[in-house]
């Protein structure tokens, strides 16, 4: 990840004021013991510190690590042990009473958040704290066509040639924008999973919601987001309803908009595959539009058939 990266992470105060305020619950001054997994310029291993933990451990393989240290150095943080390796390859890793780990993507499930916090639970005492402790995902059909323009400039590249199947490959992806209520249905999120990072872990997730607007209008995508519980009490959201974070929405393009009239149902199945392959995950979306029991049309798309070699 670039130094870029960081910045703007670091910048996001929404983020660190729940991972501090998480932490301060999990935390017994001078006696919990921290790790921190996928520790990258070590913020919340430092807040850790400033909370009174014992000693904290940072796993992280990238280059940002060596940083982190030199921060550390700077601003005088001790008690602090760095551990250049990514945390699934660390073998009989010391047992700590917290475990921190801030590895959610734009797309919660993107790098390897899950196999990362199923493999967590080895780090900890028995009765040790997991930070974060569950998540639920949102979804809501996108009613403006502003990201559908943008998608759709392939139709306006011109001089007489046919961008079409490239247009294809565009509309197989998904993609973050920052997403306001005013693009969305009015009253139409859908939760379609919920799981709990404390309990068994599924490399395979699959959910299905459905609207019946009560209203004619042009459906062009659906957003995606986002809630995190870290701690009780404590919740981190990236909805487009709550303050805006680094994160923003995901976006998931058509290949057709779907004329919708009231009553009618449209219904969206999502399926991810994380922790394997060369993309390291799949998601799968399939659209179905039905007007009094007639299927008027269905379309399937995946962010595997979206990568160019």
């Amino acid at each position: 990840m670039s130094i870029e990266f960081h910045r703007r992470m670091l910048a996001d105060r929404i983020r660190h004021e729940a991972f501090r305020a998480a932490l301060t619950l999990a935390i017994r001054p001078g006696e919990s013991t921290v790790a921190d997994i996928g520790a990258g310029l070590g913020v919340l291993a430092f807040f850790a510190r400033q909370l009174g933990a014992r000693e904290v451990w940072l796993y992280d393989p990238g280059p940002a690590l060596g940083l982190a240290e030199t921060i550390a150095a700077r601003n005088g943080i001790d008690g602090l042990h760095f551990v250049p390796e990514r945390s699934l390859d660390v073998a009989d890793p010391p047992r700590v009473d917290v475990v921190v780990a801030e590895v959610l993507g734009n797309f919660a499930y993107e790098e390897d958040v899950l196999e990362t916090l199923r493999d967590a639970q080895r780090f900890l005492k028995p009765g040790g704290t997991l930070i974060p402790a569950s998540i639920e995902q949102w979804a809501a059909p996108v009613t403006t066509d502003r990201f559908e323009r943008d998608l759709a400039s392939w139709r306006t590249v011109g001089f007489g040639l046919d961008w079409s199947d490239a247009e294809r490959m565009t509309r197989n992806n998904m993609y973050v924008y920052p997403i306001e209520p005013s693009d969305l249905l009015v009253d139409a999120a859908r939760r379609w999973d919920a799981l709990d990072f404390r309990g068994p872990i599924e490399s395979r997730r699959a959910g299905r919601v459905a609207w019946q607007p009560s209203r004619n209008g042009t459906l062009f995508g659906f957003a995606l987001w986002w809630d995190c519980t870290l701690a009780p009490g404590v919740v981190l959201s990236t909805s487009p309803y709550s303050t805006r974070t680094h994160w923003d929405q995901i976006y998931l393009p058509l290949f057709d908009p779907i004329p919708a009239e009231a009553g009618d149902r449209v219904e969206l199945s999502i399926e991810t595959e994380t922790g394997g392959g060369e993309s390291g995950i799949e998601v799968v979306w399939t659209v179905g539009h039905e007007r009094q029991g007639k299927t008027l049309s269905h379309q399937t798309l995946s962010i595997g058939a979206g990568w160019l070699a």
